[in-house]
């Protein structure tokens, strides 16, 4: 990835620096149901949201510094700024698509969140039916940033992760767990499909992406998918035998070459 791709990421809202919220925190989908039922306007800036768990305590916590912690550890793997496109797109797809808001936040976590990016191999290795301990994670993490964590954080990120994957229908159980098939909507693909794109995905090849493949669909579901999202008006999708396209609608105001975000 050249610098003025990885600029132009960014600038979408990816994260791309090895820090990551999994270190101290899930993808607190509960805490995003409050947060965003709470705060009901799409434009509200940052601060808002940072006032609304800090000030005024909506998602509950029983400390001070449990509402910090929280605040910036939320705020960041999400952004919580109306001009980051891709908070911009999660707000949007998150007041249509009611039963697509675990996989929605995933899928942002996926952008911002570099530990649970490196998760998703990890999550899709696994056969459905299969049982899933945490030790199994731990081993994964550690092949993957060899010596970065210590024993306790190891083990901490890893139950973390598999929280994530519990809370968006990839896992189920509590100790053990197992890996079963989760259940995408017609908003997730279109966000899993926007991203692709912007991450430079094209044709065919985009429905064997990362933020497709993590949805569990096969290529073929996720492209029917697509097209009831183009129906809605929330994805560009055409096909034409084996020729594909997939493009982002002018609405969302994101150019995928370059220039202001």
């Amino acid at each position: 990835m050249t610098e003025e791709e990885k600029m132009r990421l960014e600038r979408c809202g990816f994260r791309l620096n090895r820090s990551g919220g999994h270190s101290a925190r899930t993808i607190m989908v509960e805490e995003l149901e409050l947060l965003f039922a709470y705060i009901t306007d799409p434009e509200a800036p940052k601060q808002s949201y940072v006032d609304a768990i800090v000030t005024e305590n909506c998602l509950g916590k029983s400390s001070q510094s449990s509402r910090l912690i929280t605040s910036q550890i939320i705020s960041t793997m999400y952004g919580f700024d109306p001009d980051i496109p891709l908070f911009r797109l999660l707000r949007f797809f998150w007041a249509r698509d009611m039963e697509g808001h675990a996989l929605l936040a995933a899928l942002c976590a996926y952008a911002r969140d570099p530990i649970f990016r490196m998760s998703v191999p990890y999550i899709l290795s696994i056969n459905k039916g299969s049982q899933v301990s945490r030790e199994v994670l731990e081993t994964f993490i550690e092949e993957q940033e060899p010596g970065r964590y210590s024993t306790v954080t190891r083990a901490s990120v890893a139950k973390n992760i598999n929280s994530s994957w519990t809370q968006t229908g990839h896992l189920v159980g509590r100790g053990s767990k197992k890996r079963v098939e989760a259940n995408p909507t017609v908003g997730n693909v279109a966000y899993a499909a926007i991203l692709a794109t912007l991450m430079g995905h094209r044709g065919k090849a985009l429905f064997d992406s990362d933020p497709i493949r993590m949805l569990d669909v096969s290529a073929g579901r996720a492209m029917e998918l697509a097209q009831q999202a183009s129906e809605k008006g929330w994805l560009i999708y055409k096909r034409i035998g084996d020729i594909i396209e997939v493009g982002i609608p002018n609405q969302f105001s994101i150019p995928l070459n370059g220039g202001s975000l």
